[in-house]
């Protein structure tokens, strides 16, 4: 059974803060998911194989008494004989066979996970032929092994040894003429939705600027609360983990994950001390010198922040202080092979740091370069799983939280002294209070002494005295999840991370509303209104959103009983349909949330839902490789069975309708194009050269001859997740595995055209889509639970460059050669 993500992610991620448990976990849960994958693949593969021989075989049954009749009677096959006419692959069994031989070697020798591979599948490599009929004898010997030839100019790309047959359209008339060219749009950030408070902490702070400063995926936001604008930070190159604010209150220190290239081969990871003001990188640190990732920050109080320390994501938890002018380091020690959650330098002495985490709190003294440690000792109070969080108090006593719900203060008595002796190695508890049921999962001094906490389990918000007797407490609400971090606004005004990605402002006596929300768990479904600046998302964390581009909020969200995969509204705009991870998919009134329509596909999920362009018809595509047709009737709310297309060899991956509304453009997991006649009663169209002038009312079809240039060198079939043609037609926008998002021209039918590349997702991007006017691209990120929203600007030379474009599509009069690969 392949490993369930959000199993693995809860485990990691649970309430008891085991955030950063062992990464030799993450590796072998990594390398069976990897074997696992290979097996997958495998087992698709020979299903494809033994499905194309079948149809051959069939092929054969059919045609052997024609050609027999033709034979006895002296006849000429003629090439305008329907029955002749490719309706199979252009390709021998035997080749099937050698086909599949060569792409099982190719997989005993893939090394990687399937979103991050170190092994790259064989090039796409094309090859243009010319076909002709030829006389009897040889075309009876050609039919005795299932070969058949298909008239007219088709393009070949080979996929992990499988060719993908392409017919050129008849307007394009010299094929190797055509220059791929950049697009003139470009796209600009526009806006981040979410927050990053699942699995990190200590990571939300208020500027001086009136900006909240925050992360998700690879981008640090500064949002403006009261503007409500957004300004980003952009120079990290993989997910961003941890953040810390300096003294002056205008540099900010971050630190990301190391990550992989497209090759699988690792980043370097690093920490950036940049300009909030100006959103300068001021110095890059330690490149090169920590592993996997860092995990946290601080910079020194006592001194104006002229050191920073940093704690990275090795097994050791490696604890070092470096100069944050010269970008040099002064110290390294091993931490810990225990997680690490919180680092901090004692505000009066910038010698001595503070770490805690699973079991332990240790204090740390740097002289000469060298560190010494002195473990925090619990003595009669029981040790709790997890130390969550610490502050300092203004009388500097140490106050952690942990994951028993209780504060504890720190310091050396008399009594310790007595008990211990004056080699006592470290520091013990000198009070216990009790304050939260579950974790405490962050604690926050206040001007005058005051402290806040914030609770897991119980997700309150309390105010202590600075003798911690307790003052004020209020209760955030439960969708929200738990309270991650707490800082402070403006006197009694508090901004709140949570558990469930969520930003909160309030106060005690009025409440927190949400100013930033977000996913909490990996997204594949999305899809724009036809009419309105809105779109959906839903995804593995059961949740359906309904988003605001230019508000830039959730007008609403419900909560599902299954995963949410797929998505698309109703050309009238009044209703959206959802399809589900069990087969299941809903239709919801999107004014009254409610549920207007319910069916069950199969038992499989649902990988595509899409409505024909006036409206009456709605496809879903199921992982059970059948396509589901059915006509819709009063304005989208009644739904009614037509037709089944029984046909792929794999699971569903794409589909599009023709701009006339009669015919289905498919994909399928084994890298099939497949097309249907819906009116004839959902038949599969065999002579897929037929289909090549075929206008279609959409582009998500990732495999298809309008969007072959694509696909870039080393792909594997698997690189690229989605794609998605603008209304206008002029460009195309395709989510890649590498964390990109690429903007082609449109059409782009040869391979490696150049495109302009965007960066901000922190995880392989799972789909894209433009918003009504084409004036934004939304794209969605899988494990970064992040949504970006880009602006498309420019654009202005677009008409002359497609004129050229025309004609040059018009003047092919030559045929082209197979290209080697």
């Amino acid at each position: 059974m392949k490993p369930d993500h959000a199993s693995l992610m809860s485990v990691l991620f649970s309430d008891d803060g085991s955030a950063d448990s062992s990464a030799e976990f993450l590796d072998r849960a990594s390398m069976m998911e990897v074997r696992l994958q290979a097996q997958e693949d495998e087992i698709t593969l020979l299903k494809s194989s033994l499905a194309d021989a079948l149809r051959r075989i069939q092929l054969h049954d059919q045609l052997l008494p024609l050609l027999k009749q033709q034979l006895i009677a002296g006849q000429m096959p003629s090439y305008q004989d329907s029955h002749l006419r490719g309706p199979v692959a252009s390709s021998t069994v035997s080749l099937v066979w050698k086909r599949r031989m060569k792409s099982r070697k190719k997989m005993r020798r893939k090394e990687g996970t399937k979103r991050r591979k170190a092994w790259r599948g064989r090039t796409p490599r094309m090859e243009a032929s010319l076909k002709g009929w030829c006389g009897v004898c040889v075309l009876a010997s050609t039919l005795l092994i299932g070969a058949v030839f298909v008239p007219g100019q088709s393009i070949k790309m080979f996929i992990r040894g499988r060719p993908i047959t392409m017919y050129i359209p008849s307007n394009i008339q010299n094929y190797e003429d055509l220059k791929m060219e950049p697009p003139s749009e470009r796209l600009e950030l526009d806006w981040v939705y979410g927050y990053r408070g699942r699995d990190c902490r200590d990571n939300l702070y208020f500027l001086p600027t009136g900006e909240a400063v925050y992360f998700i995926a690879c981008v640090i936001v500064l949002y403006h609360i009261n503007n409500r604008t957004q300004r980003h930070y952009r120079k990290h190159t993989d997910c961003v983990r941890c953040l810390t604010l300096h003294p002056d209150k205008v540099r900010v220190a971050s630190g990301q994950t190391a990550g992989v290239d497209k090759d699988g081969k690792p980043l370097q990871p690093c920490v950036h001390i940049w300009d909030s003001t100006s959103l300068v990188t001021l110095q890059q640190i330690g490149l090169g010198t920590f592993q996997r990732g860092v995990g946290s920050v601080a910079f020194s109080f006592a001194d104006s922040g002229v050191f920073l320390c940093v704690i990275d994501d090795s097994n050791e938890h490696m604890l070092s202080v470096w100069d944050c002018n010269k970008g040099t380091k002064q110290a390294e020690v091993k931490s810990t092979n225990e997680a690490v959650f919180a680092v901090e330098f004692n505000p009066s002495d910038s010698t001595n740091i503070i770490t805690c985490g699973k079991s332990h709190v240790y204090f740390w003294t740097l002289s000469a370069g060298q560190f010494t440690k002195k473990q925090g000792i619990f003595g009669k109070y029981k040790k709790p799983k997890f130390i969550q969080c610490f502050v300092f108090s203004l009388t500097g006593d140490v106050l952690t939280g942990d994951s028993e719900g209780n504060i504890l203060t720190w310091g050396k008595s008399a009594a310790d002294i007595k008990t211990l002796g004056k080699g006592a190695k470290g520091q013990s508890i000198m009070r216990q209070t009790r304050a939260h049921e579950g974790s405490v999962f962050t604690l926050c001094t206040l001007q005058g002494g005051a402290l806040l906490s914030g609770g897991g389990k119980d997700r309150k918000i309390i105010r202590w005295s600075a003798d911690l007797a307790p003052e004020r407490e209020c209760e955030i609400p439960e969708k929200f999840g738990a309270v991650r971090t707490i800082t402070d606004v403006y006197g009694e005004e508090l901004l709140v991370g949570t558990t469930r990605n969520a930003i909160l402002r309030g106060t005690f006596s009025d409440g927190f509303v949400a100013i930033v929300q977000g996913h909490v768990d990996e997204m594949w479904g999305l899809a724009t209104h036809p009419s309105q600046n809105i779109f959906l998302t839903c995804g593995h964390d059961r949740q359906v959103c309904l988003w605001n581009t230019k508000e830039h909020i959730v007008d609403w969200c419900i909560s599902l009983e299954e995963y949410g995969l797929c998505a698309d509204f109703c050309p009238n705009g009044s209703v959206v349909s959802v399809g589900l991870s069990t087969g299941r998919w809903m239709v919801l009134d999107l004014l009254t949330r409610e549920v207007v329509s319910e069916s069950t596909d199969g038992n499989e999920q649902l990988s595509v839902m899409r409505y024909s362009p006036d409206g009456s018809f709605l496809a879903v595509g199921s992982h059970d490789n059948f396509i589901y047709i059915y006509n819709v009737t009063e304005s989208g709310r009644r739904y009614t069975r037509f037709g089944k297309c029984n046909g792929h060899s794999s699971f569903i991956t794409h589909l599009d309708w023709s701009k006339d509304g009669k015919y289905i453009m498919s994909n399928s997991g084994d890298y099939e194009i497949l097309y249907w006649d819906i009116a004839a009663g959902c038949k599969l169209l065999r002579n897929r050269f037929e289909s090549k002038d075929r206008e279609w009312a959409s582009y998500t079809c990732v495999l298809g001859f309008h969007v072959m240039g694509v696909w870039l060198e080393g792909s594997d079939g698997t690189d690229i997740n989605a794609l998605c043609r603008s209304h206008s037609e002029r460009v195309v926008a395709v989510a890649d595995d590498f964390c990109k998002v690429h903007l082609f021209q449109y059409p782009c039918p040869k391979l490696k055209a150049p495109s302009h590349k965007y960066e901000g997702h922190g995880s392989h991007v799972t789909n894209v889509c433009f918003t009504h006017n084409d004036s934004h691209l939304l794209s969605m990120g899988g494990k970064d639970t992040c949504i970006l929203q880009w602006r498309v600007i420019g654009g202005g030379a677009v008409d002359g460059r497609l004129e050229k474009q025309g004609a040059a599509l018009s003047t092919f009069t030559s045929s082209t050669e197979p290209a080697t690969s």
